[in-house]
């Protein structure tokens, strides 16, 4: 299953409490910008240098990758695939165009698109990170306006959540996942 969304929209946020309520696994990107005070390596990313991910990417070990702000975001390929071997849903937190990109090899799976409420809150809560100077934050909003507007143009999402109430947006995705799950599909 594929979650996606503008930054700071909290899709890391509602995959983390989705992959705890249910039997669903984390899938763990790797990313070559620095961690924030609360993510831990090799739970909320692989933390590696530019050199690492760009042999990576070479040696074909993404599923996905993408530049964004300066720094390289991908999906390591061969977890993913053992989980789905073995039977399991595993969760991948991607952005927009990953999303794509994982649709290209992988259009079986389930798609979520999280959507903010509105602009306003997602600026609230970009500068509420405190992880982004204001002009950062005005270029991530227009990325995200972009990344939403793409996300409608190429209807490969099979659902949107709108993350209003953090909540009622973890019930939701929690809801596909167990649907998903007893489908299989």
């Amino acid at each position: 299953m594929v979650i996606s969304g503008p930054s700071g929209v909290g899709k890391s946020t509602i995959a983390h409490e989705v992959v705890d309520r249910t039997d669903a696994e984390f899938s763990v990107s790797a990313t070559t910008r620095p961690p924030r005070p609360h993510e831990k390596d090799g739970r909320d990313y692989l933390f590696v240098d530019r050199e690492t991910f760009e042999k990576m990417i070479a040696d074909g070990e993404l599923l996905e990758w993408a530049e964004v702000f300066g720094e390289l975001y991908g999906t390591p390929a061969g977890p993913v695939r053992t989980a789905i071997e073995q039977g399991g849903t595993i969760l991948l937190d991607v952005d927009v165009q990953g999303g794509k990109q994982v649709h290209r090899t992988m259009p079986e799976a389930t798609f979520v698109l999280i959507l903010p409420p509105s602009d306003e809150e997602l600026a609230r809560r970009l500068r509420g990170r405190g992880s982004e100077n204001e002009q950062q934050v005005r270029s991530r909003l227009a990325k995200a306006q972009e990344e939403i507007a793409f996300a409608d143009a190429e209807g490969i999402y099979n659902y949107r959540v709108v993350n209003d109430r953090l909540e009622d947006a973890i019930d939701a995705v929690s809801e596909i996942v167990t649907q998903t799950e007893t489908s299989g599909t």
